[in-house]
């Protein structure tokens, strides 16, 4: 358990000496994440709701949750260093990360686009999260995200297959005509 002297105490990395990293960059990290997290979460959340196939409602269901876990451990991290944790994804982040296609996909209820749009969504949050990894993080707080990390790419990967299949699928379907 952290104390407060410890929570506010800038944070050494191992090997480094004199160097400190300041909990606000570590805080600022996390904060990414969750953002990252939030916006997965709801657009998996938007996914399920646009698809007909239940194997796809599922798994979207499942993703979303699991974002929403993710979010919630990273905001008892930052609780930690006394830092104010987010509480929501960002405009320019759901932007960035390609979440914000998926309203049109679902519009169109087209199977084929919102697994792009997941695809590409994943794609952003390995990347966040990859990079969150790179940078400095205390060993207990880089065990949590590189476990969500590797959580990230199996929901990656599921996707992209999930993705390609349905592509090889319509793609034989159009060609057997």
């Amino acid at each position: 358990m952290i104390n407060d002297y410890e929570a506010t105490t800038p944070i050494v990395p191992p090997g480094e000496g004199s160097k400190t990293v300041d909990n606000d960059e570590v805080i600022s990290t996390l904060n990414g994440l969750i953002e990252t997290c939030k916006d997965g979460q709801m657009g998996f959340k938007e996914a399920s709701e646009g698809v007909e196939r239940s194997d796809l409602k599922s798994f979207f269901s499942e993703c979303s949750i699991e974002r929403s876990q993710f979010a919630g451990e990273l905001q008892s991290l930052v609780r930690t260093l006394g830092g104010e944790p987010e509480d929501s994804g960002s405009v320019a982040g759901s932007l960035h990360r390609g979440w914000i296609n998926i309203k049109s996909a679902v519009t169109g209820k087209d199977e084929g686009s919102i697994l792009n749009e997941c695809e590409r969504g994943e794609d952003s949050a390995k990347a966040e999260f990859k990079k969150a990894l790179d940078g400095f993080l205390p060993d207990y707080m880089r065990e949590v995200v590189q476990r969500q990390y590797d959580s990230v790419v199996v929901a990656h990967d599921k996707t992209k297959a999930l993705r390609d299949a349905f592509n090889n699928q319509s793609t034989s379907a159009t060609s057997s005509r």
